[in-house]
């Protein structure tokens, strides 16, 4: 190299050292993440390019040398962050999908100024760094989108490891190698594939103010609202319309913070409440939101089928009888309909702009002819403004109805806001247009609302006869209403004692289409009636499919998914048209529509219920990633709205509104039961964060009461589906009681990947969860099992919910593997012993590790699960070790899906290891659990057998209880304990006192013992002093000849022990006992290990326990 750095070098350049014949291959281009290109130097390239050009790349591999640069020739590559594909073009260009304006806006939020450059040489875009190429990315909105995202490429960004670790290896291999450009026809192909064709994207005047405007405006403005100024008077209709308003703009502004807190794709409300409050709430109301939107283009199109047939009779044109004709015209309609909507979005919207420029012209019509007062219309009540009219029409005068009966019957006009936001996934745009289109529909709607009332009220009186009249005031002494100063008498149409109907048929009382008779043109209103029943019925036909497509691609219900399928440019779902469409014509053709109505409305505002509460329940949470953009809105007033649409609901019809509460539980049942995988980041998930770390900080400040006291246990498992036995048994007593974490010590003199050690631990965790088992998953690393277990010890668990109890399989391979193993072994519960846990040692003849079964399927719905382990590492000996070999992903004892690993025939020793690890996850049937109490060491040795017979797999075992005693006073011993027993309140079916613990063991006992310690002894009579206490030193497990005479007697109780425990408890469906304590330091590990294997050999499953000596029973209150 020469002795001067290279430019690249000089202006900061990252430079890497690089064989001549080494080259990465270069990958897909939607995989390109770094470029790779020789550094150009010659004589008199001495400057870093500037930043407003590329630098100058040499495209061919060898070239003449300049002075000062012929060796440093092709040895450096200078690595530079590439764009997401070679023909990515300008990032503005979306991809199909969501916005296209949303992403041109974002895009164009960093001033315009994009940092990419292209290179004709390579064809391929560099990231600028402050000025020099660099694999570290500046900020790009390409980073943060979803892996499937269709709104454009997603690139990724540099890992932590590429910019920190050491440069071992070429970090840069899923680069372009130098020359691999795409082809031409690559390019073309590339570039045709990234550009949107023809996709038709709203905007926020026609996909959601014309939507929602023509929703909201049903036929209740032309044939209902006159009918409700007559019930409720001026001011009382003013305050209803106003009350329905503040619900829907409560609503409102609910939709547009949840629409603005990320990218909103199709879906309407279902996708706003899924991914607001999670699947379960979302896939409940989806479904019924979908269906309400199908039945009420039924409900819309009988509307219109029923004024057509109205005029066809009133011109004598009978098909067949009135209800026959409704359903052939609602027929043809819903035909119609289905035709405008399947040839595409485009034409339904400009459907929808003509019926809204008729609707417009209706009401236009109506106020212009409200001014002009012509004397032949008098006789039907309307006389022109007049404020004797305006006055009389100003109080209610509710005949047969109440305030909230009136209520009820406008409320489902109100029910259109969602009419935009349903067809979100068609909006350039949807988080400017739905806030906007949608609040201004509302304003809009809601003063033609109060004008209309207003309007009505000031010109029209409540009952007219229809007749011409001539009598004047004078003649008409008993005359005193508004119509009498107007030289009208309608005092006959008055109600007497005890009825509801007027005799007169016009008025605001009486006449539906009074408005026609105020019009300026009546047929104008008939119109204004067709589009809005039209305009509804087409926008509910529109927004079903659509709510329902994006519920069957969820995939939250199985077997809808094929709805789901979309055609054309613009993803439409014909399946779900086709769908809305029988179930329309379906509801049209049985007529039953006044039942269904009640309900219909209720299901629209079970949903306005769940968005108002998603905003509220966001809130709640104070998540870092609830951010809408909208900020008119407030979470108080938004759990306001909730509750006045509950309460709405029971308004409108009571039964109903329980049939929609009972249909919304009965689906989150159902949802929440089948668990769909899905993770939306949703609220719930939020809140649960902020109530476990409220909870658990409150919990820290308590201080530890008896009756309180939990078991809450490390378990040493190692893989946890390596040792199920284990696990199944303390799952049993630490359900819903008690806190169950699985430890993991990874064996490893090197550096780990860490990486992967947290995809494990994510995917055990997800192990333990998909098999039920309420419990948590930690590792850590280390180079022995001491010390792993000693930082588990030490940092498991958080403020209270930490372990007090250490749980081990016992080590069954003592005598045959390396007696360090011992060593570390028991050592592991002195170090328990020394953090004040209790420590518990499950052991199974048969054995707990499984790890080596080949095929195995852990008793569950897995059939191909395979257990792949290194085979050197030891036995039930080590309950976390794996060979110190085993520290990559695919080398630990990992569940594999591998459905072609053949399933070989397991021999018998390993098919009954594999009977007994599931043998505590069945139903233990009528047995006992056998309780060796013989110490007292708090009373844990007594609640854990008490808290496994509540579970209902154990619920038919009797606890048994043995005592240690002297025999002159068994009676008193047993009655004692007896006492002791119902002052716990721990029911038991007998109590036996063991007399004769002390009494010599038999000598095949003492024989067997002997031989088992034989090889372990350190024989210092046969060597000097010195030499034995070296040798101690060096292997401080040695028994000695002096501790042997010191434990004498304390060996024999272990073999006698074992001797009355076959005896009495060989039966037992699990043994409870009381665990051997040896003295740190005194006795050595080989002498304590063969106590617990001459104690617990032979026998059915026992669980040695030993708690810290502190009581965790107590009888007071």
């Amino acid at each position: 190299m020469s002795a001067s750095p290279p430019p690249a070098a000089r202006s900061g350049q990252l430079l890497l050292p690089e064989p001549d014949a080494l080259k990465p291959a270069g990958p897909t281009p939607s995989l390109s993440r770094f470029q790779v290109d020789l550094v150009s130097e010659t004589a008199g390239d001495g400057h870093a390019s500037p930043d407003s050009s590329p630098p100058d790349y040499a495209p061919e591999p060898q070239r003449e040398s300049g002075s000062g640069g012929e060796e440093a020739k092709g040895r450096f590559r200078v690595v530079n962050f590439a764009a997401s594909s070679p023909d990515a073009a300008p990032a503005e260009i979306a991809q199909n999908g969501d916005t296209v304006m949303s992403e041109g806006s974002l895009h164009s939020s960093t001033g315009g100024q994009h940092h990419h450059h292209y290179d004709t040489h390579t064809n391929t875009y560099y990231l600028r760094t402050f000025g020099h190429n660099t694999i570290d990315a500046v900020p790009n909105i390409d980073f943060y989108r979803q892996t499937a995202a269709p709104l454009g490429e997603k690139l990724i960004r540099p890992t932590l490891s590429e910019l920190h670790d050491e440069l071992d290896k070429e970090p840069f291999e899923d680069g372009f190698a130098n020359g691999d450009e795409l082809t031409p026809a690559e390019e073309a192909a590339a570039k045709e594939a990234s550009e949107p064709k023809g996709v038709v994207k709203f905007g926020w005047i026609k996909g959601v103010l014309v939507r929602c405007m023509l929703n909201i405006w049903g036929v209740m403005l032309f044939i209902r609202m006159t009918w409700i100024v007559g019930q409720a008077g001026i001011a009382y209709a003013c305050i209803i319309v106003l009350m329905a308003t503040v619900v829907t703009s409560i609503t409102g502004c609910s939709t547009s913070a949840i629409a603005t807190n990320g990218f909103v794709r199709g879906g309407g409300a279902y996708y706003l409440i899924s991914r607001s409050l999670g699947p379960e709430f979302g896939g409940s109301i989806g479904l019924i939101f979908a269906f309400a939107n199908a039945v009420a283009v039924a409900m819309y199109v009988v509307g219109f089928a029923e004024t057509v047939v109205e005029l066809l009779s009133g011109a004598d044109l009978v098909m067949l009888d009135e209800t026959n004709d409704i359903r052939i015209v609602g027929t043809i309609t819903v035909i119609l309909l289905l035709g405008i909507s399947v040839a595409g979005m485009e034409w339904e919207a400009k459907a929808q702009i003509f019926l809204l420029v008729i609707l417009i012209t209706a009401i236009f019509n109506y106020f212009i002819g409200s001014f002009i007062a012509v004397e032949s219309k008098q006789k039907y009540g309307f006389f022109g403004y007049d404020a004797g009219i305006m006055a009389e029409n100003f109080g209610p005068d509710f005949r047969g109805e109440t305030f909230f009966s009136v209520f009820s019957i406008f409320f489902p006009a109100a029910t259109g806001i969602l009419a935009g936001a349903n067809i979100s996934g068609d909006l350039a745009d949807p988080q400017m247009a739905i806030p906007r289109g949608t609040l201004l529909a509302i304003l809009i709607t809601g003063l033609v609302y109060l004008g209309v009332a207003v309007s009505t009220g000031a010109c029209i009186v409540r009952d007219a006869t229809g007749v011409e009249s001539n009598v004047t005031l004078s003649a008409a002494m008993n005359c005193t209403d508004a119509a009498c100063k107007l030289g009208y008498d309608f005092t006959s149409c008055r109600l007497t004692t005890g009825q509801t109907e007027s005799t007169c048929n016009y008025g605001l009382h009486n006449d539906f289409q009074v408005m026609s008779v105020v019009s300026g043109f009546s047929p104008l209103i008939t119109a204004g009636i067709f589009s809005a029943t039209l305009s509804s019925a087409l926008a509910s036909l529109v927004s079903a499919p659509k709510v329902f497509q994006a519920l069957c691609k969820d995939n939250i219900y199985p077997g809808i998914t094929g709805f789901g399928k979309g055609y054309g440019k613009n993803n439409e779902p014909l399946r779900g048209y086709f769908l809305t469409f029988a179930i329309a014509l379906a509801f049209i053709l049985i007529a039953e529509l006044n039942v269904i109505a009640p309900i219909i409305s209720n299901f629209f505002l079970a949903s306005y219920a769940l968005i108002n509460f998603s905003v509220f329940h966001a809130s709640l949470a104070n998540s870092p990633g609830w951010r809408p953009s909208f900020k008119y809105y407030n979470m108080w007033v938004s759990l306001a709205g909730a509750i006045l649409c509950c309460v709405v609901m029971f308004v409108i019809n009571w039964w109903a509104a329980l049939l929609t509460n009972v249909i919304v539980l009965s689906l989150y049942i159902y949802v929440s039961h089948k668990k769909p995988d899905v993770n939306w980041g949703s609220s719930t998930q939020a809140l649960t964060y902020h109530q476990a770390l409220a909870h658990s900080l409150q919990l820290c400040g308590m201080a530890d009461h008896i009756k309180t006291y939990r078991p809450q246990c490390l378990v040493m498992t190692g893989a946890p589906n390596c040792r199920p036995a284990i696990l199944h048994l303390v799952h049993a007593f630490t359900k819903n009681v008690g806190l169950m974490v699985c430890g993991h010590v990874r064996i490893s003199s090197r550096r780990p990947n860490f990486k992967d050690l947290n995809t494990e631990a994510f995917r055990y965790q997800r192990w333990l969860l998909n098999h039920n088992s309420k419990a948590f998953y930690t590792s850590v690393v280390s180079e022995d099992l001491r010390q792993g277990t000693q930082y588990l010890l030490q940092a498991t668990g958080l403020g209270r919910l930490k372990p007090n109890t250490l749980v081990v399989g016992f080590k069954n391979d003592w005598r045959i593997g390396d007696i360090k193993d011992v060593e570390t072994y028991i050592n592991i519960i002195h170090d328990a012993f020394d953090y004040q846990y209790g420590v518990v040692i499950l052991r199974l003849a048969e054995g707990l590790d499984i790890s080596h079964i080949q095929g195995q399927d852990e008793s569950s719905a897995m059939k191909d699960v395979v257990v792949s382990v290194d085979m050197n590492k030891d036995s039930d000996g080590d309950s976390s070790k794996p060979s110190s070999k085993a520290t990559s992903l695919q080398n630990s004892p990992a569940v594999q899906k591998d459905k072609k690993s053949p399933t070989l025939p397991l021999n018998v020793m390993d098919q009954q290891l594999l009977d007994a690890s599931q043998q505590f996850q069945k139903k233990q049937g009528k047995g006992t659990v056998d309780v060796w109490w013989l110490f007292d060491d708090g009373g844990l040795t007594l609640l854990i057998p008490y808290l496994i017979t509540n579970k209902k797999k154990w619920k038919d075992c009797k606890i048994r209880v043995f005592i240690g005693g002297k025999i002159n006073r068994i009676d008193h011993d047993r009655r004692a304990m007896a006492t002791l027993l119902s002052k716990f309140r721990i029911d038991f079916s007998d109590i036996t006192v063991l007399g004769d613990i002390n009494t010599k063991p038999k000598s095949e006992g003492l024989t067997e013992f002997a031989e088992m310690i034989e090889s372990y002894k350190l024989r210092e009579d046969d060597m000097e002093q010195e030499a034995a206490e070296k040798m101690k030193s060096e292997e401080p497990w040695r028994i000695t000849d002096n501790e042997l005479e010191l434990y004498k007697a304390k060996t024999n109780r272990q073999i006698r022990l074992n001797e009355l425990l076959k005896e009495h408890s060989s039966t037992a469906n699990l043994i409870v006992m009381s665990m051997p304590l040896a003295r740190k330091g005194a006795v050595s590990s080989a002498l304590y290990m063969a106590w617990l294997d001459t104690l617990s050999k032979d026998l059915p499953p026992i669980l040695l326990v030993r708690g810290n000596h502190q009581s965790v029973l107590t009888f007071y209150s």
